[in-house]
């Protein structure tokens, strides 16, 4: 009996690695708030939360200012920034091979959804996926918990079991426990290995084929 069916996956950190286009993006957006931040590296912490979460945390901003960011990095983000992007290696190939076993792919992001869609058309990876769900522009469903919740409302012929959050950011872990569901925290993205064992994943992998290793694995018990 196949113990996962419905695979949930995170985009940034995740499947690609965003970090060049949404820490210039936030850089930019910091400039034009008279911020410098000359370092890149730094704003590393914007990748995987609500913008809204990691402008409030780190500099903050009161909800007017957070708005103003927000729209700022869009501003760059929609021109350039989104396709500043890398795919990790195989994961094309992890795609192909889980939806051929038959596994329904799902995307969860805390990116806007109109973002993610563009995105995995840019690397044309979107027609592995039959559900793309992320943060609505007006910041409302940004949580994960929120976001994995409305992928389960979705999908109401599956029980919790049947479903696998892919992270690799605590925000990723905690959403699939508050909702009930297993997950894998990936530790090539942006989430240190501290970070996600402290969220209590399910499992813990360091690259794709680990990933493909435990899903194949649930196809075979």
């Amino acid at each position: 009996m196949d113990k996962y069916k419905v695979i949930l996956f995170d985009l940034d950190g995740t499947l690609s690695d965003p970090k060049v286009g949404i820490t210039k993006s936030v850089q930019y957006a910091l400039h034009k708030m008279d911020i410098v931040e000359s370092n890149i590296d730094k704003l590393e912490c914007f990748i995987g939360p609500p913008l809204q979460v990691s402008f409030a945390e780190y500099y903050n901003f009161d909800e007017a200012n957070l708005q103003k960011a927000i729209a700022l990095y869009r501003e760059r983000f929609k021109e350039k920034g989104m396709f500043e992007n890398d795919l990790y290696s195989n994961i094309p190939l992890l795609l192909k091979s889980l939806k051929d076993l038959g596994f329904t792919l799902v995307i969860a992001t805390s990116k806007p959804t109109v973002f993610a869609e563009q995105i995995l058309k840019y690397f044309n990876i979107n027609q592995y996926f039959e559900l793309i769900v992320g943060s609505n522009l007006d910041g409302t469903r940004a949580s994960k918990t929120e976001i994995i919740q409305y992928i389960l409302d979705k999908y109401t012929a599956y029980k919790p079991r049947d479903f696998i959050m892919i992270g690799d950011r605590k925000h990723d872990i905690i959403g699939s426990i508050n909702t009930g569901i297993d997950s894998i925290g990936v530790t090539y993205g942006y989430g240190s290995f501290e970070e996600l064992r402290h969220a209590n994943p399910t499992f813990i992998v360091d690259n794709v084929d680990q990933i493909k290793d435990i899903l194949m694995g649930s196809k075979m018990e």
